[in-house]
This record gives structure tokens, C-alpha cells and sequence, in this order.
């Protein structure tokens, strides 16, 4: 089940991250007419920056230092960002494929690798170690704590009303 919430909250905040290369895109490329490339990886580093920050303390909830963990994305950029630019060039221009659509297929390449190399290689040995996932840990722990406690006072309870 925690894999579950990770994967939807790692989801919902790439939906975000989505938003905002886009809206970025858009306004680049269509407002302000910078060539399509430029106007591809600004908004590429813009959304790259808002989804670090939040998948690193939301959702995988890391203690990891931070500045490592960047340049383990950074490395991901360096082979995702010339390899996504190409097939951005090849999309619009080879087949003649619009642009955003070129986008949108980067973006779920993206969403999908980016989801794997954070979780098991940026994060994988540090998951669940800042201080929101230790303040949940406890809640847990008390929670089971008192549930066990509950158990053994029914069970108490019940073997009197036999005695």
C-alpha cells in the first residue's frame, strides 16, 4: 500500500511538474517565439527543479543529501535531455508531428523513467528517512501500540466473563 501512495503522490506531482513545462513551453515557443529548443529545455529545467524538490520531501520523503541526489538527477538529465531534444527534433521535424504532442510523449518518457532511476537509484537507500516519515513512523507505532493494548483488555475482558 505505501508503494501505492508513493506512486500516486509521485504521479500527482509529476501532473504538477507537467503544468508547469508547459505553461512554460507555451509561453516561450508561442509569446515570446524563442526557437523551439530553447523553449523545450528551459521548461524541461524549470519542471525538473519543482518535481526534485517535491518528490524528494513528499514522496519518497528523503534525508539524502541534497546536493548529491541533484547531481544523481542531473546525470539522468544529461542522458535524458539530449536524448529527449532529439526526438523532439525528430518528432516535429522528420515526421512533422506538432509540438506539443512531441512534448507530451517526452513528458510520459520522462514520467515513467524518471519514476524508476529516482525510487531505486537517487533515493532507493534513503526513502522514508526525513522527518515527516519519522513523525509517521511513531504515529504508526502508537497507533499500533494502543490497538495491541485494546486487543489485550478485550481479551482480558472476555476471559474473566468466563472465569
Amino acid at each position: 500500500m505505501k508503494e501505492f501512495i508513493r506512486v500516486v503522490k509521485f504521479t500527482l506531482f509529476s501532473l504538477s511538474a507537467g503544468l508547469i513545462e508547459i505553461g512554460t513551453f507555451t509561453l516561450l515557443n508561442e509569446i515570446l517565439h524563442l526557437d523551439y529548443w530553447v523553449s523545450y529545455l528551459i521548461a524541461l529545467v524549470l519542471s525538473v527543479v519543482w518535481n526534485f524538490t517535491l518528490n524528494r520531501k513528499y514522496t519518497f520523503k528523503s534525508a539524502a543529501n541534497v546536493p548529491i541526489a541533484m547531481l544523481k538527477v542531473a546525470l539522468f538529465y544529461a542522458v535524458f535531455t539530449p536524448l529527449s531534444t532529439w526526438l523532439e527534433h525528430f518528432y516535429t521535424i522528420r515526421l512533422g508531428w506538432n509540438e506539443y504532442v512531441a512534448t507530451i510523449l517526452n513528458m510520459l518518457l520522462n514520467f515513467v523513467t524518471e519514476f524508476l532511476y529516482q525510487r531505486f537509484f537517487v533515493f532507493g537507500k534513503s526513502i522514508d528517512t526525513n522527518a515527516a516519515a519519522a513523525e509517521e513512523g511513531a504515529e504508526s507505532a502508537e497507533t499500533a501500540l494502543a490497538e495491541t493494548a485494546e486487543a489485550a483488555e478485550t481479551a482480558s475482558a472476555a476471559q474473566n466473563k468466563e472465569n
